[in-house]
């Protein structure tokens, strides 16, 4: 019984080694490395901010004192002399809803009656400054300006010449973080939450209908595609991100696809909760915010796993109920900062 016992153990270790050493990597876990990756960058980003702000004497406006402020509204001082401050249109969230609502209305229009041809390079050069912004935005914030700017036009540059995987995901993680970073420091984490509840309905609606994956092959065909690629071989990482099947991932069976796709708005809108709660409440709140975002992904994954069997599955949902359940954590055990 004893060497049954430690050959057992035996053949469980070298599953294990092997697993360790494969090439193939399934999607959840590349999502996982994606979203730490991404928060990691985050962090990076938004501890600067503010003492980049005060060393050179600029102005963001602060997130608005009540939890939510749906319309902007000018500063306001009460018989007492008590001053409520001026709550911005970047900081409310109805002109945040409008915003989006016309640039999902925009993008359907244009890969709708636009022939591809004709917007291939207009989309790759939008996606190349993009990218180039989002590496400014991470470097201005610790390197000098010129070296910033010389390293940002080469990523820019590269990723336009040679779109590859690798460098698409990275470029649009530290995009996304940047993006995050400094709307962030505008909204209440309430705004924030409230924005992810709407898109999650949105993202179940379209991932639903078909909309997400048509979308994803158009934008695609140019490399201008607004999510990570996730290979099930790593040796394709350095393979181009240009792919005409995307619309096929739905019909292939989970073990038979060669890569799957995350939205970058499931990477996105965590960011800007945990950005959020960073500013108002602190460091600690903001890991736990990232930590149920975490799990949001993962669950996401779970319910396509053993619910959908492998079919299409929008990954905000489960991110934003238990983002929800995350900040009404901190927001009863941490103090506000």
């Amino acid at each position: 019984m004893t060497g049954h016992y430690f050959g057992q153990i035996d053949f469980i270790r070298l599953q294990l080694v092997e697993m360790a050493f494969s090439k193939h990597i399934k999607p959840v876990f590349w999502s996982l490395l994606i979203f730490i990756i991404a928060q990691c960058f985050l962090f990076a980003v938004m501890t600067r901010v503010d003492p980049f702000l005060r060393e050179n004497n600029l102005y963001i406006p602060p997130q608005p004192d009540t939890p939510i402020v749906v319309i902007p509204q000018p500063p306001i001082t009460a018989p007492d002399g008590a001053v409520t401050p001026e709550v911005p249109i970047t900081s409310a969230l109805l002109p945040i809803l409008i915003y989006f609502a016309v640039v999902i209305v925009i993008i359907s229009v244009v890969l709708f009656l636009i022939p591809l041809k004709a917007l291939k390079f207009v989309f790759r050069a939008l996606f190349a400054l993009l990218f180039a912004w989002g590496i400014f935005i991470l470097g201005i914030l610790y390197l000098p300006l010129w070296t910033t700017l010389l390293i940002a036009l080469v990523a820019g540059a590269a990723w336009f010449f040679f779109p590859r995987i690798w460098l698409h995901n990275m470029m649009l993680m530290i995009a996304l973080a940047g993006v995050a970073a400094i709307f962030g420091r505008m909204i209440t984490p309430w705004t924030a939450m409230i924005l992810l509840g709407v898109l999650a309905v949105y993202d179940l609606v379209a991932v639903r209908a078909g909309y997400m994956l048509w979308m994803a092959n158009k934008m695609s065909q140019s490399a201008a595609l607004p999510a990570f690629i996730l290979p099930s071989n790593a040796a394709e990482l350095g393979a181009a991100v240009i792919h005409n099947d995307l619309d096929k991932v739905a019909d292939t069976p989970t073990q038979d696809r060669s890569y799957s796709v995350l939205g970058g708005g499931d990477i996105a809108f965590p960011l800007l909760l945990t950005a959020s709660v960073y500013f108002q409440r602190g460091g600690w709140s903001a890991i736990v915010i990232a930590a149920f975002g975490l799990a949001g992904i993962a669950m996401a994954y779970l319910i396509q796993a053993k619910v959908l069997k492998g079919r299409p599955m929008p990954a905000l949902p489960p991110i934003a109920i238990l983002g929800l359940v995350g900040l009404l954590l901190v927001i009863n055990v941490f103090p506000k900062v």
